[in-house]
């Protein structure tokens, strides 16, 4: 009788050097993407989304070779993907690894929601403090205009 192998497991290439990024929430994948111009990336990628997690439901993960992230970045994602977890990977073992964080004030990253905001017509760099951070969400409030913005309604700033 011939052996058969288990077709449920999906296998992916490890990566020698780079970072991988897992448990972010299934339906932010590609804003995630986009906020670290990954489209642009020319290295090599690999993501997966609607993956099974007992966290999340369901989640997505992304895999760059060749590529760390800046705080800034880490930052920009923790706004979209509070638990997203990061793997630092050298020579294809896991070096490092960050269960990313909200950061308590956030400048420069996120756009002011309100029309009137002197951010939005000057050019002064946007300054939020982080409020009521829980599992639902958090919200954002402007060092300028005081005007507060739900974590659902972030604007992340293209540089």
């Amino acid at each position: 009788m011939k052996n058969i192998e288990n077709k449920s497991e999906l296998k992916v290439n490890a990566i020698k050097e780079g970072t991988v990024l897992d448990h972010i929430p299934a339906d932010q994948l590609f804003r995630v993407i986009d906020i670290l111009k990954l489209r642009e990336c020319g290295s090599q990628m690999t993501f997966g989304t609607n993956l099974e997690s007992k966290l999340l439901g369901k989640k997505a993960i992304i895999k760059v070779a060749g590529r760390y992230f800046a705080p800034d970045e880490i930052n920009k994602i923790a706004l979209v993907a509070p638990q997203a977890k990061i793997n630092v990977i050298k020579d294809f073992e896991v070096v490092e690894k960050k269960v990313i964080e909200i950061p308590s004030e956030v400048s420069g990253i996120v756009k002011c929601v309100n029309p009137k905001c002197i951010t939005n017509h000057q050019p002064i760099r946007t300054r939020f403090s982080v409020h009521n951070i829980s599992g639902s969400g958090f919200k954002l409030h402007c060092h300028y205009c005081e005007k507060d913005t739900d974590s659902k309604e972030i604007s992340i700033l293209s540089e």
